[in-house]
């Protein structure tokens, strides 16, 4: 009886694994110009993407300072600051996104 309940965890698992790998992520990445800070977050946010979530993503960049409205409706307080809409719980993340690993920890994105 407990193999059977293992082997019905280890399908569930398998599953959930399988559907997270063909999650699509909805990222928008709110910056202050062309600050530096906003550049690197910039080239670092797309390839992380690029390498980590290949056909699998949606990156909106939007200026705040061509944009601040959405910074008030989105509840964003600091730049470079990015967003994960989807999958739901939403996420942010503040920095340069330099940190590949620092970013993806709180996207809940195992290492594949």
């Amino acid at each position: 009886m407990s193999t059977e309940r293992e082997m019905t965890d280890t399908e569930a698992l398998e599953a959930a694994a399988l559907a997270a790998a063909n999650e699509h992520y909805v990222l928008i990445l709110f910056v202050s110009g062309t600050t530096p800070n906003s550049v690197r977050a910039i080239a670092n946010t797309r390839q992380m993407c690029d390498q980590r979530l290949p056909g699998r993503h949606t990156l909106t960049i939007v200026d705040l300072y061509q944009q601040p409205e959405l910074a008030s409706s989105e509840q964003i307080l600091a730049a470079p600051t990015l967003l994960r809409k989807l999958p739901k719980p939403t996420r942010r993340l503040v920095g340069n996104m330099a940190d590949v690993e620092h970013i993806l920890h709180p996207l809940h994105r195992p290492m594949p």
